[in-house]
């Protein structure tokens, strides 16, 4: 799905106080960040931010990192957060790949939502759940690794299964037909057009 480019999307993110810029600086001290010990979950490719907003605002013990590669989708991620004062979210805005350069043994869950498929198989190290990213996550969980997908793509859905599997995850939950509380601004769309939504929950300890 093509993004619309936003003008002056880097300069309108720039100025919120939810954005964190340079986080490589914080690698390791994240919870100083936050001013407490509670446990860190991300989301990787947080968009527009409903999700992870939400959570936030239900989840106050919870910290909340939304990870987005692109500046326009955030626009509306901190246009979401003008005037509401969320002590337990940040927004970073950054490559995924980079990720072991941001944190480092101090994440307890990954929330994966609605992906890039990268359907070509030339593109296969590109998916977030792939073995590459999977390596990567390993080296930023404080303990026990938890991660939860969810993707109207089927064959991204199977190839995720099978690479969980490979890397020593355990499969604690699938559904093909998820119903969640907390939705994103694809999902939302998703169903309203009658696709179903794959989950899948992970824990490798």
């Amino acid at each position: 799905m093509r993004l619309k480019h936003i003008k002056n999307a880097e300069t309108i993110i720039a100025s919120s106080p939810y954005l964190v810029k340079e986080a490589n600086n914080y690698k390791g001290k994240w919870n100083k960040m936050f001013g407490n010990e509670n446990p860190i979950y991300i989301e990787i490719g947080t968009g527009k931010g409903k999700f992870i907003i939400s959570l936030a605002i239900d989840n106050p013990n919870i910290n909340y990192i939304g990870i987005e590669k692109y500046d326009s989708p955030l626009v509306s991620a901190v246009k979401k957060l003008d005037g509401i004062n969320i002590n337990n979210l940040k927004l970073i805005c950054m490559d995924a790949s980079n990720i072991e350069n941001v944190f480092d043994k101090e994440i307890d869950k990954i929330y994966l939502n609605f992906s890039d498929p990268w359907p070509k198989k030339r593109h296969t190290k590109r998916r977030l759940s792939s073995p590459l990213f999977l390596s990567k996550y390993d080296n930023i969980f404080i303990d026990v690794k938890r991660i939860q997908m969810k993707t109207d793509n089927d064959d991204l859905f199977e190839y995720s299964l099978m690479s969980f599997s490979e890397n020593g995850y355990k499969i604690i939950k699938k559904d093909t037909s998820y119903i969640d509380k907390y939705t994103t601004e694809y999902e939302d769309k998703f169903i309203s057009l009658g696709k179903n939504i794959n989950y899948i929950y992970v824990e490798k300890k």
